[in-house]
């Protein structure tokens, strides 16, 4: 009997409501009896009402606006924002719909898979009206490169078989290739494919992008294959990201192949198209090519400064420093100005030839001009003065880089380490360290080893001992990289003692070996006599199924060169325990002949 009172009552309210609404009596909204039913689930179910009563959403719109401008502080709950969208959709005020949902979705967290379920059980389940809704959610985040949220509203679509719309498909996979994710984009093609999407040409240039970053060539002519069974005809961005492709592989007839079917089909290439072409060739030093090449197309299109770029990096690479020069000042004669991109590549080839002096020449030069050097510029002259040693000059330049604006990235701080290392000045190569662990760069095994090479050179075996603690006590997190190249040095040296000490520590720090420590270990046993104990540190490589590959049987090969009959005899027991590939075996039979 309750149940019935306050369902009539409920009755009585909503008619009331509607009444006043209808009149647009506001103001009467304001009433203690009205207000006092206003809760997040009222609100909800008053603007459901509403939509039913008339064709239109504006009842439930005006409803919806006014509650928040007359209750202080008040916002509306997920559900009704989502309730209002989905009347403003069901009604096609689309316009309207997408903008509130932008506002909900930046404000709450809607991809969440029991967020999304709660709200769509909460409505009338319309598939259209969801997969508008949906599709929408997936380009909001998308755009924002928020790729794990828009996947998860995708995937929630998908397992209640809602088809998302076109347009929503090409954003998703577009900022999953911005993202480089292309195993993603393909993943989720073919779920879009299931789900009943067709594909246009916006999506199939977005999945030859994809091939384009990920250097597949396979790929990229399968995709051209189904655009064809589809009837789908590339347009100019399909074949310029195709020649681009080839050519980041070298494949040089495949890309004019692809020139020469995109002029039968009626479309002309453009200036991309000869640039992509030019730098195929310069990349691969053919340089005669480029340049006939590049005569050929004078008359179709106007080069502009990247083919010039591209021209003049081609000659500093091919070491014609004098002809890149020139074509510079042509490039100048017809109107089209040097970027940094173009004084990089000469700047590079002068430091190459150790012409600092005229590499700060080149310097003043683009100073003048106002051109601002970039990270490049600043790192190729910090590495040539480290490689001479000079290591004042190269933290001036550091300095001056750090004054204009710039960060350091990993190669400022590889060449300052290794400059410092080369000069034997071991204190300021690991504060440079500690500072490029406390930019978040991680530190390869390379740039340990050329600490641990530069406090050899100082006959400084305590001062190697003990650095895997001195970093950790600096805060660096110490992986196997450090361990390895002092284990390596250590056993080069023939100094097993060390290498074991440093061996214990490792695994004392919880830090497991790999194929380089063990097979360090290993070949420098076998090298002083200890056979048996060589052979039991492969006995636990075979157990921790840890195997030799090409990389580290040709550096230890180059490692010690000096030592061929030894290490033949040490690759055959190897061999006899299974801890190679064929691949391996093959390449030391082709050495062996």
């Amino acid at each position: 009997m309750s149940n019935l009172t306050s369902l009539n009552h409920e009755t009585h309210i909503i008619q009331a409501l509607f009444a006043t609404i209808l009149k647009g009596n506001f103001q009467n909204l304001t009433q203690p009896k009205i207000t006092s039913t206003l809760t997040s689930t009222t609100i909800n179910k008053y603007l459901l009402n509403l939509s039913l009563y008339t064709e239109s959403p504006h009842l439930s719109l005006s409803l919806y606006k006014w509650v928040e401008s007359i209750i202080p502080h008040y916002k509306h709950s997920i559900q009704s924002s989502w309730t209002m969208i989905h009347i403003l959709t069901k009604h096609t005020h689309f316009k309207t719909a997408h903008h509130l949902l932008d506002k909900i979705a930046h404000r709450d967290f809607l991809s969440s898979s029991s967020v999304l379920t709660a709200l769509l059980a909460g409505n009338d389940n319309d598939p259209v009206v969801n997969s508008h809704v949906l599709s929408w959610l997936v380009i909001h985040y998308a755009n924002k490169r928020m790729n794990q949220e828009a996947v998860q509203v995708f995937e929630h679509m998908r397992g209640y078989g809602y088809k998302p719309h076109l347009p929503a498909c090409t954003v998703l996979l577009n900022s999953l290739v911005k993202d480089r994710m292309t195993d993603m984009v393909f993943k989720l093609y073919k779920k879009m494919v299931k789900l009943g999407v067709v594909a246009n040409l916006h999506v199939y240039n977005v999945l030859v992008n994809a091939c384009c970053k990920g250097c597949d060539v396979e790929k990229v002519e399968k995709v051209l294959s189904e655009m064809e069974m589809n009837g789908v005809s590339p347009d100019l961005f399909t074949f310029n990201t195709m020649i681009a492709l080839y050519n980041k592989k070298g494949m040089h007839y495949e890309a004019l192949n692809v020139q020469d079917r995109m002029e039968r089909s009626g479309i002309n290439p453009d200036i991309i198209t000869y640039n992509s072409i030019i730098y195929g060739f310069c990349r691969e030093g053919r340089m005669r090519e480029a340049v006939r090449y590049f005569r050929e197309i004078k008359d179709k299109a106007n080069p502009n400064h990247v083919t010039y770029t591209t021209l003049i990096d081609g000659y500093c690479r091919m070491n014609d420093l004098d002809e890149a020069l020139r074509l510079r000042d042509v490039m100048e004669a017809k109107g089209l100005y040097p970027s940094v991109i173009t004084y990089n590549s000469i700047l590079h080839k002068l430091c190459e030839e150790g012409r600092l002096r005229d590499a700060n020449k080149l310097l003043n030069e683009m100073s003048e001009k106002r051109i601002e050097p970039d990270n490049v510029t600043c790192n190729t002259l910090i590495n040539a003065y480290c490689k001479i040693g000079d290591m004042m000059s190269a933290t001036k330049v550091k300095n001056k880089m750090l004054e204009a604006g710039l960060k350091q990235d990993q190669f400022t701080y590889k060449a300052l380490i290794h400059g410092f290392c080369k000069m034997q000045d071991m204190d300021n190569a690991k504060e440079i360290l500690f500072a490029m662990s406390n930019a978040g760069i991680s530190i390869s095994y390379h740039t340990y080893s050329w600490l641990v090479d530069g406090f050899c050179n100082q006959n400084d075996e305590n001062a190697l001992v003990t650095l895997p603690d001195e970093f950790a006590k600096k805060g660096l997190s110490v992986d196997v990289s450090l361990y390895r190249a002092l284990i390596r040095k250590f056993c080069k040296m023939e100094k097993l003692d060390s290498a074991e000490k440093i061996f214990d520590l490792m695994q004392k720090n919880g830090i497991n070996g790999d194929s380089v420590v063990y097979a360090s270990l290993a070949y420098g046993y076998w090298r002083t006599g200890l056979v048996n104990v060589a052979s039991d540190l492969l006995v636990e490589m075979d157990k921790r199924r840890l195997m030799i590959t090409l990389k580290i049987y040709r550096c230890f090969n180059a490692w010690f060169a000096e030592d061929k009959d030894v290490l033949k005899t040490f690759w055959s027991h190897v061999v006899d325990r299974r801890l190679m590939s064929k691949s391996i075996l093959r390449d030391m039979n082709v050495q062996q002949q």
